[in-house]
């Protein structure tokens, strides 16, 4: 037998190391009627903590603009939701249900490690960065989720990074598992001193796509006129939609992100909503261009949950024989479980710690908080 996989906790720990955040994940799926919940351990050393408190805050920010550009008290950043929780003392509300993971890293890691939960609210963006340029630094502008732990007498007193932990999460989307009508669009022109006209037809195979697969793009023109079509240009662009105080349009090749917007969602949307569209665009001869726009939806496919096999949890048995004897007969006991099964396999010694450390886009250059300590 090889060795079963375990349980993968990923965990991060304060520089003075007196200060230690558990979590199952870091990518929080958005399903549309509701978002997955943070549920999290933070182990904290009793010595340092002496009468201070631990809170935990769960922060999404929004920047806009570079971090070097923050001058005169005006900063490039909002915070689009922060809730925070104090996971040490425990609230005198009644505590929410555990679940598995928590239950089992409180078992493992002893009295000294204290549980939190946020919920994560439905109308914000998902995390998304926009690429940066080579001669951009700091850091990247886009939507990012934060999760910071910290010990303080308060929450008005300023913590220090000695004894606080800081991990950025995502709030993801997957492809939906019922995709939508085939896109397809047509346009006629008409052009001055002619009676004939031009049509232009254009349509996809489907809606979705997965990142890596191909487009596939059906294009029909009837020309009656006199107009000669020169040239045929397909495009994809990414169209991202900077959503602040005003909204703002960029357009640029493909990315990899894809933000949706679902009905009945709160008008006051904030962040970054990225769309794509395939542009068919004729070059007419004197006659200017005809164009139409095929919006169709990037996203990556939902990934399939692993289910273990059942392990049985008893050998079989199988009557022994016996053989004829003059001696007198008497039972003697039989030990039938000669394979020993390992039926421990949901115990909390599978679990299997791994440092959190935080992903960077090719460019990014990275500060010396997360370089020192992810």
């Amino acid at each position: 037998m090889g060795e079963k996989p375990g349980t993968r906790v990923f965990k991060k720990s304060s520089p003075n190391c007196k200060l230690t955040v558990y979590l199952g994940k870091r990518d929080f799926v958005d399903h549309l009627d509701k978002v997955d919940p943070v549920d999290g351990v933070v182990l904290v050393d009793p010595d340092y903590l002496k009468d201070r408190k631990v809170f935990v805050t769960l922060t999404c920010a929004f920047r806009y603009g570079r971090e070097d550009l923050d001058v005169l008290g005006l900063s490039f950043r909002k915070d689009l939701f922060i809730a925070t929780y104090q996971a040490f003392p425990s609230m005198p509300n009644p505590p929410r249900p555990l679940t598995r993971l928590q239950d089992r890293l409180l078992r493992k890691l002893g009295q000294h490690a204290h549980p939190f939960f946020f919920t994560i609210p439905q109308n914000l963006p998902c995390s998304v960065t926009l690429q940066p340029g080579p001669e951009d630094t700091g850091k990247a502008c886009g939507v990012d989720f934060e999760i910071r732990a910290f010990c303080a007498k308060s929450l008005e007193e300023k913590s220090h990074k000695r004894n606080s932990v800081r991990l950025v999460i995502r709030k993801v989307q997957f492809a939906p598992e019922k995709p939508g009508p085939q896109p397809s669009a047509e346009t006629t022109r008409h052009f001055l001193m002619s009676d004939r006209s031009l049509h232009l037809e254009a349509s996809l195979d489907k809606e979705l796509y997965y990142h890596g697969e191909p487009l596939n793009v059906n294009v029909h023109v009837t020309n009656n006129s006199a107009k000669t079509v020169k040239k045929i240009r397909v495009s994809v662009r990414q169209y991202a939609d900077i959503c602040l105080f005003s909204t703002a349009q960029y357009k640029c090749p493909v990315a990899q992100l894809e933000q949706d917007v679902k009905e009945g969602a709160n008008k006051e949307v904030l962040g970054i909503l990225v769309s794509y569209r395939v542009k068919v665009k004729l070059v007419v001869s004197r006659g200017g261009d005809v164009s139409v726009e095929l919006p169709f939806v990037l996203m990556h496919p939902k990934p399939h949950d692993h289910i273990p096999l059942p392990r049985p949890q008893t050998a079989p048995t199988f009557p022994s024989p016996r053989l004829p004897s003059a001696a007198p007969e008497t039972d003697v006991p039989v030990d039938t479980n000669l394979i020993e099964f390992d039926t421990n396999y949901a115990t909390d010694d599978d679990i299997v710690f791994e440092d959190f450390a935080r992903l960077r886009l090719k460019g990014m250059k990275d500060d010396d908080y997360d370089d020192q300590f992810c």
